[in-house]
């Protein structure tokens, strides 16, 4: 293992800890669905060059995990590629403790299994699609009543198929998403993105590989910058950007058609939880009826109901303002604000495009 490779950047509590979110700048869950597989496979199947995608990911050797110890080492063997997002990363390295797991009943595997969802969750309790995405793989390839009656080595190959499906699903959920969202880009349009989001930035991409013609504003997302990021790679594409700062988004709101961002966690109300700055730009938006659209994987579904901002996981990020602060000044270094359900329009996601209130509806079906 390489020295630095599991490594917590969040290890342990100090005086306001950087979430290791932050510092990695990795994406940031449970089913929406009893027929999740069905619904997301089905999606996914009709994504243009998804396939090839997956199979070169699955291809690649990854170490072994051996057991719940090693399966931080798997976790950051997936999240070191460019494009894997981290709750991607975690379900592939719990379905890789399956294949590698040497325990001989159901109720041990399941035991196994568990303590490496514990063990990733921890790695970074601040990160909700971490988590989410734990919740859900467990959720998912253990809920069969088919294991209850087969042998061990049957059950477990029944596990292992259902893990890398599932894996296979999450690994093409940003492309599944940029098809269903193209609907909603026309010609001539301008769109509001807020910072850096590779779900957002993979929508925008696949519309100008259509020769839609549009143009972006960006955000430019103090204080880590990531909108010059975006601003960089969408200019890169020949897409007309623009750059902003993020106090003038409701001065140049007149400008925007419509406004497009990404969520670190989708919660059980329906609202998003993001960025710092997200809250206020929905705001803005919405009293100026312009739709806002949120894009998401499914893995970032949580089961999480926040009641006001401070009603969820801090998250912290370094604060730099290029001069010193003075003695006694209090900095808020939170890095992201949860949005209210009232102020999304859609919510773009690889099973499809939903309303606020489908989420709510869906979870509580799925753990009654």
């Amino acid at each position: 293992m390489e020295p630095d490779a599991a490594q917590n950047p969040n290890p342990s509590p100090v005086r306001l800890p950087i979430s290791a979110y932050y510092q990695t700048r990795a994406e940031h869950h449970a089913v929406v669905s009893s027929d999740w597989l069905a619904h997301a496979a089905a999606a996914a199947a009709a994504s243009p060059g998804a396939d090839a995608e997956a199979a070169a990911a699955a291809d690649a050797p990854p170490p072994s995990p051996g057991g719940a110890g090693g399966v931080i080492e798997e976790f950051n063997f997936w999240r070191r590629k460019p494009e894997a997002a981290e709750a991607v990363a975690a379900i592939m390295a719990l379905a890789a403790v399956i294949r590698s797991s040497r325990a001989t009943t159901m109720m041990e595997l399941e035991i196994e299994l568990k303590k490496a969802s514990d063990k990733l969750k921890s790695w970074d309790a601040t990160s909700i699609s971490l988590s989410a995405a734990c919740d859900l793989f467990m959720r998912f390839v253990t809920r069969t009543s088919h294991l209850e009656h087969e042998k061990f080595d049957a059950a477990k190959s029944r596990l292992i198929e259902r893990g890398e499906k599932f894996g296979e699903i999450s690994l093409k959920a940003r492309k599944t998403i940029a098809m269903l969202s193209q609907d909603f880009i026309y010609d001539g349009c301008t769109m509001l993105v807020h910072g850096y989001s590779r779900v957002v930035l993979e929508i925008l991409k696949l519309a100008a590989s259509n020769r839609k013609l549009f143009r972006v504003l960006c955000t430019e997302g103090r204080p880590d910058r990531t909108g010059l990021r975006m601003s960089n790679e969408l200019a890169a594409l020949g897409i007309p950007v623009k750059v902003l700062i993020d106090s003038a988004v409701a001065y140049s709101m007149d400008e925007v058609d419509m406004v497009f961002v990404g969520a670190d966690g989708v919660v059980e109300s329906g609202g998003i939880i993001n960025m710092m700055g997200t809250y206020q730009i929905a705001l803005v938006a919405h009293s100026m009826n312009k739709p806002v659209y949120v894009a998401a994987e499914s893995y970032k579904f949580a089961r999480l109901y926040p009641l006001d901002q401070k009603d969820m996981t801090p998250a912290h990020r370094p604060i730099d303002f290029g001069v010193p602060v003075p003695t006694g000044v209090e900095v808020e270094t939170s890095a992201r604000d949860y949005t209210p359900p009232q102020y999304l329009t859609l919510l773009l996601t690889d099973l499809g495009v939903l309303t606020p209130s489908v989420v709510s509806d869906e979870l509580i079906q799925l753990y009654l």
